[in-house]
């Protein structure tokens, strides 16, 4: 789909991420951001955004984009996307919902998500607790130290 075939009455939803060592939690994350609307559009935050507020990603901004982009329940990425999402931005992409996962706190969704949640655009779902790149991060280390990796 085209973004002006999806500007054409469907409803779109964006969602932004690191997204790195891409993993179930992420899809499920997508899976649930699609199933608020027709056309889904993916923002792949910058290694630097990440590293402000999280980490450095492992894997590069074009690595991140090239695997996101792979994701069957995507139509765009935006990749750099902005940490902060205005009024501006929603419009320019014609938004209609932003999803996040339920673990943002309400200070964290003023902070980010401040014109979304001002326009009652902000829906959140459930987050992936069973998996999570911080804890992929660790089995790599764990693995390393007992010698199962070469």
């Amino acid at each position: 789909m085209d973004a002006l075939t999806a500007s054409s009455g469907n409803s779109r939803v964006y969602v932004d991420m690191v997204g790195d060592l891409f993993h179930a939690g992420h899809v499920e994350l997508l899976r649930a951001a699609r199933a608020h609307g027709d056309y889904l559009i993916v923002g792949v935050l910058s290694d630097e955004t990440a590293a402000a507020y999280k980490r450095t990603p492992i894997m590069t901004l074009a690595e991140r984009v090239a695997v996101i982009e792979a994701c069957k329940y995507i139509d765009e990425v935006i990749a750099d996307a902005p940490f902060r999402i205005d009024e501006v931005f929603l419009a320019e992409h014609d938004i209609a919902t932003v999803v996040h996962g339920d673990d943002l706190s309400p200070a964290g969704a003023e902070a980010v998500y401040g014109a979304a949640l001002a326009a009652g655009k902000l829906e959140y779902v459930p987050r992936t607790t069973e998996i999570s790149t911080t804890d992929l991060i660790q089995r790599v280390v764990d693995a390393k130290a007992a010698g199962a990796l070469g």
